[in-house]
């Protein structure tokens, strides 16, 4: 009986991977682990100091390669190839348990830090800056506000004469960009392409229908998940990089 998988954030040392593998396959050893490393089917993370961390997907892996030794004596060379095709998006010739086995079920849960579609529901709050005080709050200097405001990034109506809550985190995470090199300017395309994400999503919810609470609901819910999308894009070619 296996035991209950990790978070698929959390991050194992080879101990507690053994521990986890174990009740399935009570041969492994470390040495079994540190082997198929060496040959290449699987990549553990390593610590500055040389210990390896296993994630969710590492372990889901190790159990495949074992049980396709296990149940159909394959050679690693022939589980090998067969991996590297399910890293290329080409899901292998296999009973459907045996895939099941190996591709770890995905859920699109709230629970991973990504916005929600509260996110996008809640109101502004009382929330009420002067410009002094803005510029306080967000730690940032005038000239960095005046491109904020130059490049649209903070849009307020002419007559406007406060900031709001979402104004004051825009200007703190554009100056936290800014110390790490990515100027206002170069945020010019977040504009644009939060412009193009609306106008998407006033398509498919028209304004005339957000008075419905379940269309008010609906959209929080696209919106967060558009975004979540979005995230998960720059996270994938990231890592690809």
């Amino acid at each position: 009986m296996s035991q209950a998988l990790p978070e698929p954030s959390a991050r194992l040392g080879i101990g507690k991977v053994l521990d986890e593998l174990r009740p399935d396959f009570p041969e492994l050893t470390l040495s079994k682990l540190r082997y198929l490393e060496q040959e290449g089917l699987v990549e553990p993370e390593r610590t500055p100091s040389g210990y390896r961390k296993y994630s969710y997907d590492d372990v889901e892996r190790l159990r495949f390669v074992l049980r396709m030794q296990k149940e159909r004596f394959w050679p690693l060379g022939h589980i090998r190839q067969v991996l590297d095709e399910i890293d290329r998006g080409v899901l292998p010739d296999l009973a459907d348990d045996d895939v099941a086995w190996f591709v770890p079920e995905v859920t699109v849960s709230s629970s991973d830090g990504m916005p929600t579609a509260a996110t996008f529901s809640e109101g502004q709050g009382a929330t009420r800056l002067s410009r002094e005080e803005l510029l306080e709050a967000a730690d940032i200097d005038a000239a960095t506000l005046d491109a904020i405001e130059e490049f649209q990034l903070i849009r307020r109506r002419p007559q406007q004469r406060y900031y709001s809550r979402d104004d004051l985190l825009v200007a703190a995470l554009v100056g936290k960009m800014a110390g790490l090199g990515i100027e206002p300017r170069h945020l010019r395309g977040f504009r644009a392409a939060a412009d193009r994400e609306v106008s998407l999503l006033e398509q498919a919810v028209p304004s005339a229908s957000r008075a419905n609470p379940n269309a008010a609901a609906t959209l929080a819910e696209l919106a967060a998940t558009l975004v979540r999308l979005h995230t998960v894009l720059v996270r994938n070619e990231l890592r690809g990089s």
